[in-house]
């Protein structure tokens, strides 16, 4: 395979362009196109697309040609290359299967569920606008609820009374720790945020990420809120190896391209869905996770005329959430995946619905 300098000398050669044309056609410095094609620097995950654009050649092929030379130089100085490389191919074999970096479909049992979910929001929408008041009350209701269960899947045990009392009334609950106590005000904090997101029209976006992961890990662990990871991790109970630390920019990178591709032409239901599992599945933080990709995946139902689904944290609940997070991560299956998050939503309109009745 050529490496990403070839490749753009070549289609210049073939194409008879000079560095000041292909300069013009993407909109990048020629100095820096030079430095590309002798090998001297390696492009930005903007420019590599502006690359595919003025060149109009497949992102895809243009990206293996930069991924080997990021590999290359990474480990070019190492004297165990070679090992290193075998040791990280399985790790990150799920994530960069060709089958989870293309969107699969969904079957007809799936679209008929969604086409059913949609008659749902639209009789949602029809009750709008609702009185200050009873946006205000449904508002404390669901976010507390989702606090509370968000919470309690990852272990948290203040009791919804309680989860309520934190975050409304500021009591502080004897018994139960200061970390509990912040899980569960930075929660209640990050969905506000959220919501601010929608209401200003904003997208998802690396910064927008991490600042979700920021107050969800705020006063907890400071140096790792807001942050990718740099070391390896393991899932508790779970067969799914998460990558290596080395690799987490480019994955996350494909991760926020994904969703820029898909995000108007996939249903929102499923893109919230697919997500969801992505960033569990990347795992880029030491913790918070699951918190921020269920924010994550609620900040795009919401965006969408949805309701905020909630993942119940009882034990039953949590083990059939874990159990379709890993059908698709080792079996490469998500329809059960797909199934419960549409339950989910389904639950919440229903619920939001009889609210306004």
């Amino acid at each position: 395979m050529k490496n990403l300098g070839v490749f753009i000398g070549d289609w210049r050669s073939r194409n008879n362009i000079t560095m000041q044309e292909l300069s013009a056609l993407t909109g990048i410095d020629q100095a820096l196109i030079s430095k590309y094609e002798s090998g001297k620097r390696l492009p930005s995950e903007k420019n590599l697309l502006d690359l595919a654009a003025g060149m109009n050649v497949s992102l895809i092929e243009l990206r293996k040609a930069f991924l080997s030379d990021r590999i290359v130089e990474l480990l070019k100085y190492e004297e165990n290359a070679l090992e290193i490389l075998a040791l990280a191919e399985p790790r990150i074999q799920y994530l960069t299967s060709k089958q989870v970096l293309q969107f699969q479909g969904v079957s007809d049992n799936i679209q008929q569920k969604l086409a059913e979910l949609d008659t749902q929001k639209n009789k949602w929408n029809s009750q709008k606008p609702l009185s200050q008041m009873q946006l205000q009350k449904m508002n404390e209701y669901f976010d507390v609820n989702y606090t509370f269960d968000s919470n309690r899947i990852e272990g948290n045990t203040l009791t919804l009374q309680e989860t309520h009392l934190v975050v409304n009334e500021g009591i502080t609950i004897g018994g139960k720790s200061m970390r509990e106590h912040l899980e569960a005000i930075n929660h209640y904090e990050a969905v506000t945020f959220i919501k601010d997101m929608v209401t200003g029209n904003e997208d998802i976006t690396k910064r927008s990420l991490l600042d979700i992961h920021r107050l969800v890990l705020k006063s907890i662990d400071s140096q790792s809120a807001g942050t990718y990871r740099k070391v390896g991790v393991r899932i508790s109970g779970s067969k799914h190896i998460p990558p290596d630390a080395l690799q987490l920019e480019e994955l996350m990178d494909d991760f926020f391209l994904f969703y820029q591709k898909n995000k108007l032409r996939m249903h929102p239901v499923i893109l919230a869905a697919e997500m969801h599992e992505r960033l569990v599945s990347i795992h880029p933080f030491i913790d918070g996770n699951g918190r921020t990709a269920r924010l994550l995946m609620n900040f795009i139902l919401l965006k969408n005329g949805f309701t905020i689904a909630i993942l119940k944290g009882d034990l039953d609940s949590r083990l059939t959430y874990y159990r379709t997070l890993e059908e698709v991560q080792v079996n490469n299956n998500p329809e059960p995946f797909y199934e419960l998050i549409i339950s989910k939503v389904e639950e919440s309109l229903i619920e939001h619905l009889s609210m306004v009745k």
